[in-house]
């Protein structure tokens, strides 16, 4: 059984910092791209970073980039999300996902399994 598990959400202010962690069970991490989406409060669920089987490639959405960074350790199966000089827009439950292509997806269907979420909260 393939489990997620998010840590490291919380509440800071905004121009602060949080480093989010994904930790993977139950499939062979190191083989599979990782993402990382978000969903606000009334809105839909967005795709915010991207990373691909060995952590050479990345991609992000326009509105976190040069701002936060996604990272992998292979060897202890996880995935971060390093969020820099975060606003009061940041604010949402974030979401790891896993999928079985190895290159970078942008599109939350193509991810088949997902963690539990995060509270991100940023305040003014």
């Amino acid at each position: 059984q393939v489990q997620l598990v998010e840590a490291g959400g919380g509440l800071v202010q905004a121009g602060g910092s949080l480093r989010l962690s994904c930790a993977v069970s139950g499939r062979t991490f190191s083989t599979y791209a990782m993402g990382w989406f978000r969903q606000a409060p009334g809105k839909e669920r967005e795709f915010v970073a991207a990373i691909n089987w060995s952590g050479v490639s990345t991609n992000y959405a326009d509105s976190v980039k040069g701002r936060f960074t996604i990272s992998r350790d292979n060897a202890k199966n996880t995935v971060y999300l390093q969020m820099n000089s975060l606003k009061p827009e940041d604010t949402a439950v974030y979401y790891c996902a896993t999928t079985i292509w190895a290159t970078i997806r942008e599109e939350a269907h193509d991810y088949d399994y997902w963690g539990q979420g995060t509270q991100v909260t940023v305040s003014s």
